[in-house]
């Protein structure tokens, strides 16, 4: 690796962007140094080992509250780490877990998972003070054809999103490619919701949009940036509304919705996934 390289890679860049609002404001989009970027590759793998290790216990019969359990006991006391979503701006629990039409940011309680289910389950990870932050769909049983089909356009919009990234492209063209493919295959995209900038803050700037936003300005992307892909799908209209517990988003027209999230790194090749499992492929 170059002096300049290095020198590069442990610069803060600040971009000033328009808000959606169209009210001009800063972004601080925070440039992380190789050791934090190697902090972030231990909190990354810490939030997938999570998920890994709740996969045999999203079966029919169990709540989303004790999968919210275990979660936190195994990041607590195995990995000696924190679950970031707990008490988050009065979040109350340790994961999310998002059932069917709910889009998002679903509240773990005692409803039990049945067959055709299908379920989000959404990690954060803090280890020495970095964010590790992944979510991955999971299928109860024996889902309807309808159900798996968007569970697969959803992890396809994610990749798509994902193969974007590249030092010196436009934030803009991650958002563009996924509406590009969701909407080819008659789904929609949930707008109200993005992937963010990540690292010691839970939520750092850049916003990453999934859809084509031409007002928005936009931020050229750099080696060291690290943020999240996310993009939420739904099977039927985009729009979303949210429950009386001020948490959980679901599509109003009650048709499913599925998400699928990485952590991504920007580097002076193209990409490395933060978050990548043992079963994918970087090169999906």
């Amino acid at each position: 690796m170059s002096n300049e390289y290095l020198i590069f890679y442990q610069t803060r860049v600040f971009y000033t962007i328009k808000c959606l609002s169209q009210q001009l404001s800063v972004m601080a989009v925070f440039i992380k140094t190789l050791e934090e970027v190697e902090k972030m590759r231990i909190a990354c793998r810490l939030a997938v080992e999570v998920l890994d290790m709740i996969t045999p216990y999203v079966q029919a019969g169990v709540t989303t509250e004790e999968l919210d359990r275990l979660c936190d006991d195994y990041t607590v006391n195995v990995q000696q780490a924190l679950s970031a979503p707990l008490n988050y701006k009065g979040f109350p629990k340790s994961i999310c877990t998002s059932v069917n039409h709910q889009v998002c940011h679903g509240v773990p309680s005692k409803r039990k998972l049945k067959s055709g289910d299908i379920v989000n389950i959404d990690v954060t990870v803090i280890k020495d003070g970095y964010h590790g932050d992944t979510s991955r769909m999971f299928m109860v049983g024996k889902p309807s054809i309808r159900a798996k089909r968007l569970v697969e356009i959803a992890y396809e919009c994610l990749w798509i999103g994902i193969r974007q990234v590249r030092p010196g492209a436009h934030l803009s063209e991650v958002g563009a490619a996924i509406q590009r493919y969701a909407e080819s295959q008659k789904c929609s995209v949930v707008r109200e919701y993005c992937g963010h900038g990540i690292g010691r803050q839970f939520h750092e700037d850049p916003q990453v949009l999934h859809y084509r936003n031409p007002k928005a300005d936009d931020t050229v992307l750099q080696p060291g940036m690290t943020f999240t892909i996310e993009p939420m799908i739904n099977a039927g209209k985009r729009q979303i509304k949210v429950l009386p517990d001020k948490w959980t988003v679901v599509t109003k027209d009650h048709n499913l919705s599925a998400q699928w999230e990485h952590t991504i790194l920007v580097t002076h090749e193209g990409v490395e996934i933060l978050t990548l499992r043992a079963d994918e492929d970087q090169t999906h």
